[in-house]
């Protein structure tokens, strides 16, 4: 668990350390993560595929539209708000999804309530500092916003998706799409997607390595045994993670007025978390 925190903790830091454009960064991040559960899926669930149905490839692929949005919200935030801004914004992912379930006419618990006010406070506190900072650290602040919206779509549909689909199947019709969607922005905004420095091949593969193998996938397997509720209250140490992987990476110190900020929200989002359903709770996408 320890390993998993670790991986999606350096994912925000090392982001930052990127020149080459943040869409071929998530480019690559899914073709990585394509190719890795490819094999597993044909060599291990081949009669998975003979089951697949257009309504579950469907579902699968909306989550894939959602998680290209996420990305192409949050990546470029990481270069105009703080490392420790933009992550903890980003994972208020439960609060959105808790909203989604309360429209959809299920009745949230007082706990939830009250961590959507906590959450709310926090971001509060992080725009109000920002906008004294500049305008671009508050427009930062919006796109991780943004970002956390899209991974609860991301989320919903993903879970929706999994009540037939095996992880693996599900995950790479979902990173395949992601890609493509990717691909296609980057084409119609003249944004290449390789001839970089070998500097940025590495921080790639370090943050495909990271966030993705060692983040995403050992935090999918520790599911089974610990529970959602678990791994998304685990999810959010990559906040203060984050936060000490730019301090020394990057010598990057958010300002001391932002932090308060920063623990209400994680403390709203850990409330919300602990109250919801397990269908609602965030699997990392950072």
């Amino acid at each position: 668990m320890a390993v998993a925190v670790v991986g999606i903790s350096l994912s925000a830091p090392l982001t930052t350390m990127l020149t080459a454009p943040v869409l071929a960064l998530a480019f690559w991040r899914n073709v990585g993560g394509t190719a890795a559960l490819l094999p597993v899926l044909l060599l291990r669930e081949r009669p998975t595929l003979a089951g697949l149905r257009p309504r579950d490839l469907g579902t699968s692929a909306v989550a894939g539209l959602f998680l290209a949005a996420h990305f192409a919200a949050w990546l470029p935030s990481l270069s105009m708000t703080t490392v420790a801004a933009s992550t903890a914004l980003v994972t208020t992912t439960p609060v959105w999804t808790a909203l989604a379930a309360r429209v959809s006419g299920v009745r949230l618990p007082a706990a939830i309530w009250w961590g959507l006010v906590l959450a709310v406070l926090g971001v509060a506190l992080i725009a109000g500092v920002d906008v004294t900072v500049s305008l671009r650290a508050l427009a930062g602040d919006g796109l991780a916003l943004l970002g956390a919206i899209c991974a609860a779509g991301y989320v919903l549909a993903g879970a929706r998706a999994r009540q037939r689909l095996s992880t693996s199947a599900y995950a790479v019709v979902c990173y395949s799409v992601c890609a493509a969607v990717v691909a296609v922005s980057a084409a119609v905004v003249d944004v290449p997607l390789a001839g970089f420095a070998a500097r940025d091949w590495l921080l790639i593969a370090a943050i495909t390595g990271c966030a993705q193998l060692l983040g995403h996938t050992l935090l999918n397997l520790l599911l089974s045994s610990v529970g959602p509720t678990v791994v998304s209250l685990v999810v959010l140490l990559e906040v203060p993670g984050a936060l000490v992987f730019a301090l020394v990476l990057l010598g990057q110190v958010p300002p001391l007025l932002a932090l308060p900020g920063v623990a209400l929200v994680v403390a709203g989002v850990a409330l919300v978390v602990r109250a919801s359903r397990p269908a609602t709770l965030a699997e990392p996408a950072t």
